[in-house]
């Protein structure tokens, strides 16, 4: 894989390679940990291999390096045996995620550092004095209503600074954040939010998404009422922020004008490192979704490590990625402001005025980094975007590319239109650790259609089933060493619930889903999950969302979802098996009501490109649905080879499945 350079344009071929001038903060970071080690490193897979090998002294350098502010002291970052799931990270520091990114190093009170962009109203910019102010207002009105550390604090918003706004005051004062975004519909948000009873829920009206507006005030009033644990609801009026027409909300509301009302001065609670920050959601594969619950220190140094190193961010770059508010990139997002980096926000159809409008926007905004999915970028490539017809992209340093494999061809596309110097870092990690595993970075050359190599303190690995570890060969992917960003553990769980999703497989090793294949030289390819979550656009859907409403139409008897991907990296197709109850209606007719319903209740993304009748689902035995054996039947692997036939009810509706798609 990386090792070949080849010239037939196959994989393998060298588009970049990095200019090693010392210009990079990778390459500052290594010169400053070889100083304080009295030794020298030889490049980066010398510098990543003692990162693995000495985590407590590699994970001090990078607090020195970076110098947030804090309290306590960083040594020992961990104190006796390093082990999995529960090392004891920087047990005497103290610190709070908000007070080091409103620092926000290397700016003036003047300089803006939030610019957000929207299909539903004007262009807003923030500079580093208000939106400090507004944080400080936003964390006034937190206390007025109640609020006190530890209490959840969430938000059914878009990728505004409002949201951005709450977060950070959420975290100033302890308590803790959560998310989701706007199009998702009411069992969705009501999945996530009731698990972790929020105390204060921020909402909007609606919003507009290219051309269409979409009200979402009914599905806030079912949101609302069904979350016993609320006090207050801060009603931001987004899609008709003149008018008088908002969701009618029971309970004690405030405007969002109210709620950010008085002036305070900033102030933060320094917390444990290990103090809950914020609580992401899984996409709820095998029933509700995992709420993950990441600490203000984990996710800070992480952070830091992450977009400090690996992207290179600092005070004079402009960070985008498209990410909605339920989605881990926009988390990541945020924390762009650590490192004094001025953060686009964006909220609306990324195409809505054709596949060049996001990079429009990086020309207007003089983007540094431009982060996406790797379906946009295959996408762009598809339909022969010419980048030099939107001209002006000469501020562009990276492109950003994650949620799903990207192709060679994508990144052949990237450096036809992008331009030869600017590095495409395509990354991979997930929710479970708000970061990247494996990913790019300046002291590494890109490969068509290759992962760079891992990413520093991270030791993932492919293993077989017996746990050795292969190269050259597609194994499951798992991490051998703790890292500060993995979570605290699931809201509400004593830990055991966190150890079987992660450590059960491969005992003290994580088991992240993924499989993976590492060539000698660490560069990577993803071919898939292992699990049977589904990946639309770079976002993950679980199959037990799809089930629970499937499950409440009538005329349903049994479903199956699959998700079959496209092998050149594109979104792929959607494939939903139901069987009808008998007496039901027609085919088509349960259909329709299939698709509005995933629609309404789920999201768009959820709606299945074919809905295939069958005469029964196939489950095993003791009743569970077979998604990896039917993907991988559909897919073509024999039936005797995808499922042992002996542990299925109905299987000869498996060898019925043998050429459907061909």
């Amino acid at each position: 894989m990386r090792t070949n350079d080849t010239a037939d344009g196959s994989v393998g071929e060298v588009l970049w390679r990095p200019p090693n001038d010392g210009s990079s903060r990778i390459e500052d970071f290594t010169a400053f940990a070889g100083d304080k080690l009295k030794r020298s490193f030889d490049g980066f897979d010398d510098l990543w291999a003692w990162s693995v090998e000495s985590p407590s002294t590699f994970w001090e350098f990078v607090w020195d390096y970076f110098t947030p502010p804090a309290g306590g002291t960083a040594v020992p970052p961990l104190p006796g045996p390093v082990r999995m799931p529960e090392p004891n990270w920087f047990p005497d520091l103290r610190l709070n995620y908000a007070e080091v990114m409103l620092a926000l190093p290397g700016r003036a009170d003047d300089d803006v550092v939030v610019t957000s962009r929207s299909d539903t109203r004007p262009e807003i910019a923030l500079t580093a004095a208000e939106l400090r102010d507004l944080v400080a207002r936003a964390r006034q009105g937190l206390l007025r209503c109640g609020v006190q550390p530890g209490d959840r604090v969430a938000a059914y918003a878009p990728n505004v600074p409002e949201t951005v706004v709450l977060m950070l005051a959420s975290a100033s004062l302890g308590a803790v954040f959560c998310s989701c975004a706007p199009e998702f519909g009411v069992r969705s948000v009501t999945d996530r939010l009731r698990q972790v009873e929020p105390k204060l829920l921020l909402v909007v009206d609606g919003y507009r998404y290219g051309n269409k507006d979409v009200d979402r005030r009914a599905e806030v009033r079912e949101i609302v009422d069904a979350l016993p644990s609320l006090a207050w609801t801060v009603d931001l009026a987004y899609l008709a922020p003149t008018g008088d027409g908002g969701p009618q909300l029971s309970g004690a509301t405030l405007t969002w004008d109210e709620f950010i009302s008085e002036s305070a001065q900033l102030t933060f609670n320094r917390l444990p490192f290990g103090h809950p920050l914020y609580v992401l959601f899984s996409s709820g594969t095998t029933g509700l979704p995992k709420p993950i619950v990441h600490g203000h220190g984990g996710i800070t140094i992480e952070h830091l490590k992450f977009l400090g190193l690996h992207l290179d961010l600092g005070p004079s770059d402009t960070f985008f990625w498209f990410t909605t508010t339920g989605w881990t990139m926009w988390n990541i997002l945020v924390s762009g402001l650590g490192l004094g980096a001025t953060i686009v926000l964006y909220d609306g159809d990324p195409v809505s005025t054709g596949h060049s409008s996001l990079w429009e926007v990086a020309r207007d905004l003089r983007i540094t980094y431009f982060g996406v999915s790797a379906p946009f970028l295959l996408n762009c490539s598809r339909n022969q975007l010419d980048l030099r017809e939107v001209g002006g992209l000469d501020a562009l340093r990276f492109v950003g590319s994650t949620g799903a494999p990207l192709s060679a061809d994508g990144f052949r596309w990237v450096y036809a239109n992008a331009g030869p110097t600017v590095q495409l870092q395509s990354i991979a990690g997930g929710t479970d650790v708000c970061s990247a595993f494996v990913g790019a970075n300046p002291m590494l050359p890109i490969y068509a259609g290759l992962i760079s190599g891992r990413c520093l303190g991270s030791d993932p690995q492919a293993v077989d089933t017996e746990g050795n570890v292969v190269t050259g060969t597609v194994g499951e992917m798992v991490v051998r060493n703790p890292m500060p960003s993995m979570p605290i553990g699931f809201w509400g769980d004593d830990g055991s619930r966190y150890r079987r999703a992660y450590f059960e497989d491969f005992p003290g090793w994580w088991r992240h889903g993924d499989w993976i294949e590492f060539d000698t030289n660490g560069a990577c390819v993803i071919s898939g999950r292992s699990d049977a979550t589904l990946n639309r656009g770079g976002v993950r859907l679980g199959t037990a969302e799809f089930y629970a409403v499937l499950d409440g139409i009538a005329d349903v008897h049994d479903s199956l979802v699959v998700h079959l991907e496209d092998r050149d990296g594109g979104p792929g197709r959607l494939l939903l098996l139901v069987s009808l109850s008998p007496n039901h209606a027609e085919a088509e007719s349960v259909s329709e009501r299939i698709r509005r319903a995933l629609r309404v209740q789920l999201s768009p993304r959820h709606v299945p490109e074919d809905i295939i009748v069958v005469p029964v689902i196939a489950r095993t035995l003791t009743g569970k649905r077979l998604e990896i054996p039917v993907k991988r039947i559909l897919q073509g692997t024999p039936v005797d080879e995808a499922v042992a036939l002996g542990s299925v009810k109905h299987p000869e509706m498996l060898s019925a499945l043998s050429g459907l798609l061909e």
